[in-house]
């Protein structure tokens, strides 16, 4: 009795190749679409070409994966997109140099302020509410502010 990977035709490559894209959209990660796009070209040359042997075609997936994936690699660097957003994942930051008034006073070093619709802790010296203050730095999730002159 032969195994079942002897008797491998298109239709089984190209089934592999969507179920690997499928379960790429339902994971992180860029991996498993390179995977599926080799096996999805190994199911095209199988259309073309249906005597390959088992070991052929084996061995065209493998070369293809490890091809993609490389080209994937390559043009990752090759083509390195910059964000024009500094401050992309560190939302507080983008609040340094802005004015805001306290909404609860500084005592012993500690407020808070009203930044759009969210209340943020803030550290700086003691200041009525009301008082403006200018963020100067972020520690964590509390503003570092100074006490703004006119």
């Amino acid at each position: 009795m032969e195994p079942f990977i002897s008797h491998l035709e298109f239709w089984h490559w190209l089934t592999f190749a969507l179920i690997l894209i499928i379960l790429e959209m339902l994971s992180p990660g860029v991996f498993l679409m390179w995977l599926g796009i080799a096996a999805g070209i190994v199911g095209l040359v199988m259309l073309a070409q249906p005597d390959l042997s088992w070991q052929i075609q084996m061995t065209l997936f493998a070369l293809l994966s490890v091809a993609s994936i490389i080209f994937w690699r390559w043009a990752q660097t090759r083509f390195k997109t910059e964000s024009n957003d500094l401050h992309l994942n560190r939302r507080a930051e983008q609040y340094i140099g802005r004015t805001f008034n306290l909404v609860e006073p500084i005592v012993n070093g500690m407020g808070k302020i009203k930044v759009d619709d969210s209340i943020w802790k803030v550290h700086g010296e003691d200041a009525p509410v009301g008082t403006q203050v200018e963020v100067t730095g972020v520690e964590g999730v509390v503003f570092k502010v100074k006490v703004k002159t006119h």
